[in-house]
Protein backbone atom coordinates (compact mmCIF):
# COMPACT_ATOMS: atom_id res chain seq x y z
CA UNK A 1 0.00 0.00 0.00
CA UNK A 2 1.26 3.46 -0.87
CA UNK A 3 1.23 6.43 1.43
CA UNK A 4 -2.30 7.89 1.64
CA UNK A 5 -2.78 11.46 0.48
CA UNK A 6 -3.46 13.85 3.34
CA UNK A 7 -5.37 16.29 1.12
CA UNK A 8 -7.39 15.47 -1.99
CA UNK A 9 -9.55 17.63 -4.24
CA UNK A 10 -12.97 17.27 -5.78
CA UNK A 11 -13.51 18.12 -9.47
CA UNK A 12 -15.30 21.32 -8.38
CA UNK A 13 -12.27 22.39 -6.33
CA UNK A 14 -9.92 21.66 -9.24
CA UNK A 15 -12.10 23.72 -11.58
CA UNK A 16 -12.19 26.69 -9.20
CA UNK A 17 -8.45 26.45 -8.58
CA UNK A 18 -7.94 26.60 -12.37
CA UNK A 19 -10.14 29.68 -12.72
CA UNK A 20 -8.39 31.43 -9.83
CA UNK A 21 -4.91 30.62 -11.07
CA UNK A 22 -5.83 31.99 -14.52
CA UNK A 23 -6.81 35.28 -12.83
CA UNK A 24 -4.19 35.49 -10.06
CA UNK A 25 -1.25 33.28 -11.02
CA UNK A 26 0.19 30.60 -8.74
CA UNK A 27 -1.91 29.79 -5.67
CA UNK A 28 -1.44 28.47 -2.15
CA UNK A 29 -3.82 27.36 0.60
CA UNK A 30 -3.61 27.81 4.34
CA UNK A 31 -5.93 26.28 6.93
CA UNK A 32 -5.36 27.99 10.26
CA UNK A 33 -8.31 26.77 12.28
CA UNK A 34 -8.77 30.22 13.74
CA UNK A 35 -12.13 31.38 15.02
CA UNK A 36 -13.14 32.89 11.70
CA UNK A 37 -11.94 30.11 9.42
CA UNK A 38 -14.02 27.14 10.53
CA UNK A 39 -13.78 24.58 7.77
CA UNK A 40 -12.80 27.04 5.05
CA UNK A 41 -9.19 27.14 3.94
CA UNK A 42 -7.89 30.45 2.70
CA UNK A 43 -6.64 30.65 -0.88
CA UNK A 44 -3.96 33.24 -1.62
CA UNK A 45 -1.67 34.21 -4.47
CA UNK A 46 1.49 32.23 -3.78
CA UNK A 47 3.95 34.31 -1.79
CA UNK A 48 1.37 36.75 -0.42
CA UNK A 49 0.86 34.79 2.81
CA UNK A 50 3.86 34.30 5.04
CA UNK A 51 4.05 30.68 6.15
CA UNK A 52 5.36 30.30 9.69
CA UNK A 53 7.78 27.80 11.20
CA UNK A 54 4.85 26.09 12.92
CA UNK A 55 2.90 25.53 9.69
CA UNK A 56 2.82 22.06 8.15
CA UNK A 57 2.89 21.42 4.39
CA UNK A 58 0.26 18.71 4.04
CA UNK A 59 0.11 18.41 0.28
CA UNK A 60 0.90 19.86 -3.07
CA UNK A 61 -2.28 19.82 -5.14
CA UNK A 62 -0.92 19.84 -8.65
CA UNK A 63 1.46 22.77 -8.22
CA UNK A 64 -0.45 24.35 -5.32
CA UNK A 65 0.87 23.92 -1.75
CA UNK A 66 -1.64 23.32 1.06
CA UNK A 67 -0.49 24.32 4.55
CA UNK A 68 -2.10 23.95 7.95
CA UNK A 69 -1.12 25.53 11.25
CA UNK A 70 0.73 23.05 13.44
CA UNK A 71 -1.75 23.34 16.29
CA UNK A 72 -4.66 22.61 13.94
CA UNK A 73 -2.74 19.71 12.40
CA UNK A 74 -2.59 18.03 15.82
CA UNK A 75 -6.40 17.80 15.75
CA UNK A 76 -6.70 16.78 12.09
CA UNK A 77 -3.66 14.53 11.54
CA UNK A 78 -5.73 11.35 11.62
CA UNK A 79 -8.04 12.56 8.86
CA UNK A 80 -7.81 12.96 5.13
CA UNK A 81 -8.89 16.45 4.10
CA UNK A 82 -11.11 16.76 1.04
CA UNK A 83 -10.99 20.18 -0.60
CA UNK A 84 -14.43 20.90 -2.05
CA UNK A 85 -16.50 23.88 -3.20
CA UNK A 86 -19.97 24.94 -2.05
CA UNK A 87 -22.18 27.94 -2.84
CA UNK A 88 -21.51 30.95 -0.65
CA UNK A 89 -18.98 33.68 0.00
CA UNK A 90 -15.32 32.98 0.53
CA UNK A 91 -13.30 34.45 3.37
CA UNK A 92 -12.66 38.17 3.14
CA UNK A 93 -9.05 37.70 2.06
CA UNK A 94 -9.47 34.42 0.18
CA UNK A 95 -9.29 34.65 -3.61
CA UNK A 96 -12.65 32.95 -4.22
CA UNK A 97 -14.46 35.80 -2.44
CA UNK A 98 -16.84 37.29 -5.01
CA UNK A 99 -17.05 34.11 -7.11
CA UNK A 100 -20.37 33.01 -5.57
CA UNK A 101 -18.74 29.88 -4.15
CA UNK A 102 -16.25 29.08 -1.40
CA UNK A 103 -13.76 26.37 -0.64
CA UNK A 104 -14.78 23.95 2.10
CA UNK A 105 -12.92 21.16 3.87
CA UNK A 106 -14.63 17.84 4.31
CA UNK A 107 -12.82 14.98 5.98
CA UNK A 108 -12.70 11.27 6.57
CA UNK A 109 -10.81 9.41 9.28
CA UNK A 110 -7.85 7.39 8.02
CA UNK A 111 -8.00 3.63 8.50
CA UNK A 112 -5.64 1.98 11.00
CA UNK A 113 -3.50 0.76 8.08
CA UNK A 114 -3.29 4.28 6.60
CA UNK A 115 -2.38 5.75 10.00
CA UNK A 116 0.36 3.14 10.34
CA UNK A 117 1.75 4.04 6.93
CA UNK A 118 1.71 7.77 7.73
CA UNK A 119 3.44 7.15 11.07
CA UNK A 120 6.08 4.95 9.46
CA UNK A 121 6.76 7.73 6.93
CA UNK A 122 7.06 10.35 9.68
CA UNK A 123 4.04 12.29 8.40
CA UNK A 124 2.07 12.12 11.66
Amino acid sequence: MGLPEQVVTTPAAEELMGRLSNKHGELMFHQSGGCCDGSSPMCYPRGEFLVGDGDVLLATLGETPFYMSGSQFEYWKHTQLILDVVPGRGGMFSLENGEGVRFLIRSRVFTDVEIGALRAAGRI
